[in-house]
């Protein structure tokens, strides 16, 4: 297939940069089309490209030849089979497994607790952020057992870290960031923003924040250095 990879995101969307996050690991060329966005209407008026393409009208989108796909992970997938290497997902079939389940459990265990979190920033006493955050230091204890002492959470870097950091990228907005309680995922985080793929989506999502006038936690504003 020879025609060029369009991926539709957004300036805010987790979803659409780890697709692009994942694009970029595998040194794809591709044409990143950021829909319009503000932080009043958000995504309104629908872009039509993403309307007609998902139900749900949301980014991420991925158009290659007559591939017309959306959903992060789909959009991994699809990108993972047209380019192999590097691999994104561990070799063996239980490692393998293992990190699947937590890129699943990032975006479906994890991040609603966060989604509960916006409008709440300042108002961390409201229960609901109450429970929020105690939910996402619960998910924090578990990844930093996870992790133990290997670089990555599934050994071998990969979809998972890609889904995990974008997580708890926005986790950290919310005010549900990870601390030193968590002293090996603060690490893997410092390795994580040092990979160059890593460093130029995150990096330009701090950048659209800035213009926004919104504040950026520590980690982000080391992005733009």
């Amino acid at each position: 297939m020879s025609s060029r990879i369009r991926l539709y995101s957004g300036p805010l969307s987790m979803f659409g940069a780890k697709a692009e996050i994942a694009a970029r690991e595998k040194g794809l060329d591709i044409d990143l089309v950021m829909v319009p966005f503000d932080m009043a209407r958000l995504y309104e008026p629908k872009h039509p490209d993403v309307a007609r393409i998902n139900p749900k009208s949301q980014v991420p989108v991925l158009v290659h030849g007559a591939v017309e796909i959306f959903d992060s992970t789909q959009i991994f997938e699809y990108l993972d089979h047209l380019r192999p290497a590097p691999a994104l997902w561990p070799e063996g079939p239980a490692d393998r497994a293992i990190a699947r389940l937590l890129e699943l459990k990032s975006d479906e265990v994890f991040f609603p607790p966060i989604v509960r979190l916006m409008g709440l920033q300042d108002r961390l006493a409201d229960p609901t952020a109450v429970a929020a955050c105690a939910a996402s230091a619960r998910f924090y204890d578990e990844m930093e057992r996870q992790l133990g002492p290997a670089e990555f959470l599934a050994g071998t870097y990969s979809f998972a870290d890609i889904a995990f950091y974008m997580a708890q990228l926005f986790a950290a907005r919310m005010g549900a960031p990870m601390t030193e309680a968590t002293p090996r995922l603060l690490a893997w985080r410092r390795r994580m923003s040092t990979r160059p793929a890593v460093r130029q989506v995150a990096g330009a999502m701090a950048r659209f924040l800035l213009t926004q006038g919104r504040p950026l936690p520590d980690f982000m504003q080391e992005l733009l250095s």
